[in-house]
């Protein structure tokens, strides 16, 4: 029988150079032990290493140091990106460095061998996982806590994600709910812990405002912990739509969860996106998942549709500094 999972979620602050004794006390709290292959997922979504977007590098280094201490091999995995290679982003985002440093190992999922996953009644028919994936003993998850611009929130659950290795998962954006909770089931994460020291307001997950706020959260659970971390930043869980998916799947009642370590100090009202003219296109045609593969199968129109957004973009933060001056 499958052990049962416990609903609470850990919180605490961390002050200067006490970030390894602040993880090892969750760990422990938790009662997690690294043994065998322990494969860590962090957000790596840019190419470089931006505050409240990437995990942090120290966070990583410290976590996989402690693993070491147990864990026959630590392998830290992320997949590429829609326009850039994970492997150059291990080495810009300094986390190769960070992991090799203490003991552990990196590993661009979309390199991997791929295990063909098939589902039976679903809008989604199969998915295509790296084999590392059911080779580790432990997967820890590692997301960094931010707003997000097409999803409102970014955390546990859609760090999942990234466990995807093919660059154009974003086809699967207009069924990210059911492919999110599939992912949860499949990897099983064994801790969830969220990279709070900076996190992300406004347009996440790369174009928002870095918030410092030295909180890291853990839990046995994903969705509890996306729960209670989104009402430390004033959001709604019923209003982002693939947490409330999975508690309407799991039946997880957010009055059962236990949380420990929160201070009302730790509160904190994100702004929330700004949802200009390009964003709601890009809402638009995720829902329909034709439309979604006609757009981003193409590299050079969507190099093209950047490079206009970009140009708006500008023109419009023009005109606003022209209004104010």
């Amino acid at each position: 029988m499958e052990k049962a999972v416990k609903k609470e979620v850990i919180i605490s602050h961390v002050k200067g150079e006490n970030l390894t004794e602040k993880l090892e006390e969750m760990l422990q709290k938790i009662g997690f032990r690294g043994k065998g292959k322990v494969l860590v997922k962090p957000n790596m979504c840019m190419a470089k290493y931006v505050h409240g977007a990437v995990t942090s590098p120290l966070l990583i280094y410290s976590l996989v140091k402690l693993l070491r201490e147990t864990a026959e091999d630590v392998i830290v995995g992320e997949s590429d990106g829609y326009n850039y290679s994970c492997s150059l982003a291990f080495k810009k985002t300094g986390m190769r460095k960070a992991v090799e440093k203490a003991g552990g190992k990196v590993l661009n999922l979309s390199r991997d061998k791929l295990v063909q996953i098939n589902f039976d009644v679903s809008k989604v028919r199969k998915l295509f996982l790296p084999k590392t994936l059911f080779e580790v003993d432990s997967i820890i998850n590692v997301p960094v806590l931010k707003t997000h611009e097409f999803t409102l929130y970014s955390g546990a659950m859609k760090n999942l994600f990234g466990l995807i290795p093919d660059r154009k998962r974003i086809f699967l954006h207009p069924h990210l709910d059911e492919v999110l909770f599939k992912l949860w089931k499949l990897a099983k994460p064994k801790v969830t812990i969220m990279d709070a020291l900076t996190a992300m307001e406004k347009n996440g997950p790369t174009r928002g405002s870095p918030v410092k706020m030295n909180l890291i959260l853990a839990s046995e659970c994903p969705l509890a912990l996306d729960l209670v971390a989104t009402e430390i930043i004033g959001l709604n869980w019923k209003e982002i739509s693939h947490l409330k998916y999975m508690v309407q799947k799991t039946r997880i009642d957010r009055r059962n969860i236990k949380v420990t370590g929160f201070k009302a100090e730790y509160y904190r009202k994100f702004a929330l996106p700004t949802i200009d003219l390009p964003v709601k296109l890009q809402w638009k045609i995720y829902e329909y998942a034709s439309l979604t593969k006609l757009i981003f199968s193409c590299p050079e129109l969507t190099k093209i549709l950047q490079k206009i957004v970009f140009c708006y973009r500008n023109l419009k933060g023009s005109h606003l500094a022209n209004a104010l001056s």
